[in-house]
């Protein structure tokens, strides 16, 4: 590894697991010292157990200030500063096929979790900071739902875009004190998040669902495979870098091209309806 975090102090949220776990392993093997927030309390004391010294778990509801501010309170006692925060924690809301089914009962919990959570994690660190004098670093995910309009799941995209909103504003906001602000906006990768029940299904019924929801998946996606956690980590580590340096207010998709365009060749199809048009009326 280039150890590209050495010396560096991040907090992960949502990090016992998904996207949030494989970054933590990354940003440990690139010498970051980890506080890894989750309200998964035992898969993340099994992966702090695992990472040894290098990182600690702390129960961590993020709509919760009191719990953030202990979150942040805990790397700066713990690891003596705060240079990263990766506001990674996320939730769903419920899956129906159409909006005027949707009951909206998730609402305030999904807005707490998904726009509340960031901008609390993100003002309180940016206290510490701008305290150091050092800057810092503030990377926010949020989801392809929050670029591109779509049916059903209303909630749930409206939080996401929030969220791609709130990082380009705080980016504004916080560069006077040294602090970049990005956002990565993932597709469809292969955590518990994305999952339509084959993670706790027997292994044919799993492999059957897979199959069928992931066909759909990629159906509109130029890169013809899911994405996987590790492909988010590895960008969350290049923006957490001095790499990227000089990149703030920035939204970066890692969805396999799923927001560059329609990959249908309408054109194709026009001509291919105009041409059985024409041979539709010869007799």
């Amino acid at each position: 590894m280039a150890q590209d975090l050495a010396g560096k102090v991040a907090i992960i949220t949502g990090g016992a697991s998904g996207i949030g776990k494989a970054t933590v392993e990354l940003f440990v093997a690139e010498g970051a010292k980890v506080v890894i927030a989750d309200i998964q309390d035992e898969a993340g004391e099994a992966l702090a157990a695992k990472l040894g010294d290098a990182a600690v778990y702390r129960h961590t509801d993020v709509g919760s200030e009191a719990d953030i501010q202990a979150v942040v309170d805990l790397a700066v006692e713990r690891f003596g500063g705060l240079d990263i925060l990766f506001n990674n924690a996320g939730m769903s809301c419920g899956a129906y096929p159409s909006f005027l089914d949707d009951k909206l009962d998730d609402f305030d919990r999904v807005m707490r979790v998904n726009v509340l959570g960031p901008m609390l994690g993100t003002r309180n660190a940016a206290r510490v900071m701008k305290a150091s004098g050092k800057g810092g670093v503030i990377l926010n995910n949020s989801s392809i739902a929050g670029l591109l309009a779509g049916m059903a799941m209303m909630t749930y995209r409206a939080s996401k875009a929030a969220l791609i909103q709130f990082s380009k504003s705080s980016a504004i906001d916080l560069a006077q004190h040294g602090i970049r602000v990005n956002c990565i906006v993932p597709g469809h990768v292969r955590t518990e998040l994305s999952s339509f029940g084959e993670k706790g299904a027997d292994s044919d019924l799993a492999a059957r669902i897979e199959q069928g929801v992931g066909a759909v998946y990629l159906s509109n996606q130029l890169i013809k495979r899911r994405g996987e956690p590790e492909d988010v980590a590895h960008v969350a580590l290049f923006l957490a870098s001095d790499k990227s340096r000089h990149m703030t207010g920035a939204v970066i998709p890692v969805e396999g091209g799923v927001t560059t365009g329609d990959p249908v060749n309408h054109l194709q199809e026009i001509m291919d309806a105009r041409a059985a048009a024409i041979a539709g009326g010869k007799t």
